[in-house]
């Protein structure tokens, strides 16, 4: 039967294997994840700065009608 040294010398062989032909694709895949979120990231920031439109009136926050009691 196999030892313990041929089953990893096998699990090695396995792994280089699958990362030749999965390899690019995982790294395709982060690379377009990490843009996604840096996409996101940027956006998120606009977002978060509010807009100010000479002559706009604004009106009460979401709630504040809630909260009066």
């Amino acid at each position: 039967m196999f030892g313990l040294s041929e089953f990893a010398v096998v699990l090695v062989v396995v792994i280089i294997v699958l990362a030749v032909k999965k390899g690019p694709d995982l790294v395709r895949s982060a690379g377009r994840s990490a843009r996604a979120l840096k996409a996101e990231e940027k956006g998120a920031g606009d977002a978060a700065v509010p807009r100010v439109v000479p002559g706009e009136t604004v009106g009460p926050a979401r709630g504040a009608a809630d909260s009066r009691g």
